[in-house]
């Protein structure tokens, strides 16, 4: 079976930190490939203050020179809010050939027993819990059942985050390696984030 991780997200934008993130569950987990999978309405944040097409562009950028990588729309395609046990099932009668793996940072993993669905999901994939060295996991306090279903991975300590680029672009300032180049070369480009 091939085995896939896949990393949800609004990717607004997509940074160097994302990358970092899926190549480190990719190396951990000897996944065959990791599918970007942006959000169209996540539902438990604000929606993205960029549109759909521009964020899907951008993360094609950003992937283009790794064949490990690919970007998958099937929460664009979907109305309403996206939750994840909705994309596995979907896409498990898409590719019944693949085992998936869902890519979270160390910070969503606590939440996980908040998730909807959580018990299904938990029988349908694996969770991918990425940690940096500063922030060592605790999972003591998970559900023996989700426990069983996690794997850690470690992950270098990289302070980059969305919220930050945008700001930084809204003040004026570079974001010049904290974001892939092409990323950077679209969102001057394109006028993105009002840059």
């Amino acid at each position: 079976m091939r085995k896939i991780g896949c990393m949800g997200g609004t990717f607004d934008p997509v940074h160097i930190g994302h990358l970092l993130a899926a190549e480190s569950a990719k190396e951990a987990a000897k996944l065959d490939e990791v599918w970007f999978v942006p959000t169209s309405i996540p539902p438990h944040k604000p929606q993205p203050d960029t549109d759909s097409q521009a964020r899907c562009e951008m993360l094609k950028a950003a992937i283009s020179s790794n064949p490990g990588f690919r970007l998958e729309t099937i929460e664009m395609e979907r109305e309403g809010a996206s939750y994840t046990i909705d994309t596995v099932t979907e896409l498990q009668a898409r590719e019944p050939d693949a085992q998936f793996y869902w890519i979270i940072g160390s910070d969503m993993v606590g939440d996980l027993p908040n998730w909807r669905r959580i018990d299904e999901l938990a029988e349908r994939v694996t969770f991918i819990g990425l940690e940096r060295p500063d922030q060592p996991g605790n999972d003591a306090a998970l559900p023996s059942f989700l426990r069983r279903r996690l794997l850690r991975a470690a992950m270098p300590p990289l302070g980059i985050s969305s919220t930050d680029i945008r700001r930084r672009l809204k003040n004026g300032r570079s974001i010049r390696y904290l974001v892939p180049e092409a990323v950077h070369d679209y969102i001057r480009g394109n006028d993105v984030y009002g840059s």
